[in-house]
């Protein structure tokens, strides 16, 4: 009995620290989701899905979702490194312009890995026109970390009542119907207010671009999933979009202008061509962690 006894504890002294160190590793891969059944799901190459307008981009007659768009995961996702990335579009305008009678819905997937350096009032990520007419603003410092809609010609600002998550996938939703602009986060209301602010914009978009005044670098972000429609979505359309996931297709693909779900390019893929341009972007397949299916 004693040599049995022995034996089992020479064993556990023996091969105990490599059974240790190997529940370590279990543990950490888990937590860092390499073992979500997302990362076993099929996922969906770059341009599988895709809005087809039979009589040419701008046009709307007859036009539909082609390809395989049930809404798997993207292979890939975009990733900015906080301090040069960004895309941006040629003319965005000329086919689809911007005045201030305008309605325009932007959404996107996001994941932040930190916030802006709170130390000056304009340290943010933004999607503006080089016009000098619309800019929302991402992860907006002084206001506690959310997303928020500033104009940058009178300087309107609404901002989300909470802070964009950390290490975990957001949506992240802009809805202006020419009179008020409402914020959503994962499906839900964050906040909203009167925004009649947007200048006629007659220049290219610039999407997640780091303010390069500050001299301040961003932390790396990761965005996935942009689509933007000339109307102003509601509230129960953008609960549809969320529930549709990460690699969901556009609804009301009659107001979509421009669609962008950055799973290995910068393509547009509303039909539309207005095609993006990447700046010092990079993509990952390894971004499942902090992602969670509605």
């Amino acid at each position: 009995m004693k040599s049995k006894l022995q034996s089992a504890m020479e064993y556990l002294m023996t091969y105990g620290w490599a059974i240790l160190v190997i529940a370590v590793v279990l543990g950490v891969l888990y937590s860092l989701g390499i073992f979500s059944p997302s990362n076993f799901a099929p996922k969906a190459q770059p341009g599988s899905c895709q809005v087809f307008r039979p009589n040419g981009p701008g046009t709307n007659y007859d036009i539909n979702l082609e390809g395989t768009c049930s809404g798997e995961l993207p292979q890939y996702v975009a990733q900015f490194d906080g301090a040069s990335s960004y895309f941006k579009t040629l003319g965005f305008s000329t086919m689809h312009p911007i005045t201030s009678s305008s309605q325009i819905s932007i959404a996107f997937w996001m994941y932040l890995t930190g916030y802006p350096p709170n130390t000056l009032d304009n340290n943010f990520i933004q999607i503006k026109s080089d016009a000098g007419g619309i800019s929302y603003r991402i992860a907006y410092s002084v206001a506690g970390n959310g997303a928020c809609a500033k104009n940058t010609g009178i300087w309107v600002q609404i901002c989300s009542s909470n802070a964009i998550p950390l290490n975990n996938w957001t949506e992240i939703v802009y809805a202006y119907n020419a009179l008020s602009m409402q914020i959503y986060f994962n499906g839900k209301y964050s906040d909203g207010g009167n925004w009649t602010a947007i200048n006629n914009n007659s220049g290219s978009m610039y999407f997640f671009v780091p303010d390069f005044a500050t001299g301040y670098q961003i932390p790396p972000y990761r965005i996935a999933n942009v689509q933007i429609y000339n109307t102003s979505l509601s509230a129960n359309d953008i609960s549809a979009l969320y529930q549709s996931g990460i690699g969901g297709s556009p609804i009301h693909i009659q107001n979509l202008i421009a669609w962008y779900p950055l799973n290995g390019n910068t393509n547009d893929y509303s039909g539309n061509n207005e095609e993006g341009f990447p700046v010092n972007m990079m993509y990952v397949g390894t971004w499942q962690g902090g992602y969670s299916a509605p």
